[in-house]
């Protein structure tokens, strides 16, 4: 058999199949591009060519380009917000323990990952609270209020997703029950109820209407408030994305396993849940990055995440210029974007893995 011609093989020959395998793909392709070239070549010329490095609010407010002198005076302040800066240290372990331990399991060629998974999830927010709270172990303590920038952005992040998947799991499994009417119309109305409202009215129940039903003279932390309503709005709405992986099951895999014996709770857990968290990926990554973005809305209830952060240095006298707002600005987009492209491309890395063997 002879092998196939050179013009139909390699990385030109793919190039040519997925860009300009015909006139109307070639046109589209060449459009894109120039758009794509005309944004980015914009945008990278208004970031390097044309913006200020050096300098102050003045040499900001002379030149047309980003303000990097701000950036680099405000960066600290963004990542932390108002933690003192004596204490830093211990937000910067925080991050460098969950970097490693979300990069032990992340490398699929680590050992003993299912145990280094286990202790990590028990472990590691009790690790975390003590750290940044401090009040014990010979650590001062550091009141939330003083939490903020990048920081908060994380910790609410993190917190909301992982809380809020063990209760979609439950939410959706009790919207599922077919012998339980009660437990099943009790889910399915919390979902509809918490699905029906956005989050800033959620966030603003938590604030403002929480205190009314409690105790007079008991207190709840504010940021113990927004991540319990974060949490139980990411719950509402990753139980629909799980449902909709349980429900794309066959009927078969629960029926071979009523044959076999099994329970309810085992062929829920050992044999329907794998397959359908499994499906809901793509799903349930979706409501990580949405809900890593809705962190934003902290700031209405008086939490200053990262946007807040920048919203409020752009206030500081001493920086005022009609750059430094969209330097500001162009900072935080950049983080989101990078940590929500990381995050897509880990899904579809996951989605891959898993996917072996599968016609």
């Amino acid at each position: 058999m002879r092998p196939p011609p050179r013009s139909q093989t390699g990385a030109l020959a793919r190039l040519r199949a997925a860009f300009f395998a015909s006139p109307g793909g070639a046109l589209l392709t060449v459009l894109s591009l120039a758009a794509m070239w005309f944004l980015f070549s914009a945008t990278l010329r208004w970031a390097f060519s044309d913006a200020v490095f050096s300098g102050g609010r003045d040499a900001c407010a002379g030149g047309g380009g980003m303000c990097w002198p701000f950036v680099f005076a405000k960066a600290e302040q963004w990542v932390y917000g108002r933690y003192p800066e004596s204490e830093r240290w211990r937000p910067d372990l925080a991050f460098v323990v969950l970097a490693a331990g979300l990069a032990w399991l992340a490398f699929p060629q680590m050992p003993k990952k299912k145990t280094v998974g286990a202790l990590f999830a028990a472990a590691y927010p009790v690790f975390a609270f003590v750290l940044l709270c401090g009040g014990m172990f010979g650590l001062p303590e550091v009141e939330t209020p003083l939490w903020g920038g990048v920081m908060l952005t994380l910790v609410i992040a993190a917190t909301g997703n992982a809380a809020s998947l063990p209760l979609a799991v439950l939410l959706a499994l009790g919207r599922r029950a077919r012998g339980l009417p009660a437990l099943r119309t009790l889910c399915a109305g919390f979902i509809e109820f918490v699905r029906g409202v956005p989050l800033i009215t959620v966030l603003f129940m938590a604030s403002v209407m929480l205190p009314l039903f409690l105790p007079e003279g008991a207190t709840v932390n504010q940021l113990l408030r927004a991540l319990i309503a974060v949490a139980l709005f990411q719950a509402a709405y990753l139980a629909e994305v799980v449902r909709g992986g349980l429900q794309a099951l066959p009927p078969g895999q629960e029926e071979g396993a009523k044959a076999l014996g099994f329970s309810y709770w085992q062929t829920a857990l050992l044999i329907v849940l794998p397959q359908a968290l499994k499906t809901s990926i793509p799903g349930i990554v979706n409501s990580y990055i949405a809900l890593l973005k809705d962190t934003t809305l902290v700031l209405i209830i008086g939490l200053f995440d990262v946007l807040g952060m920048v919203q409020l240095t752009t206030k500081d006298p001493e920086w005022i210029a009609p750059t430094t707002t969209d330097s500001g600005y162009f900072i935080v987009a950049a983080f989101f974007w990078i940590v929500c492209f990381l995050m897509s491309r880990y899904s579809r890395s996951l989605e891959r893995k898993l996917s072996a063997g599968r016609r």
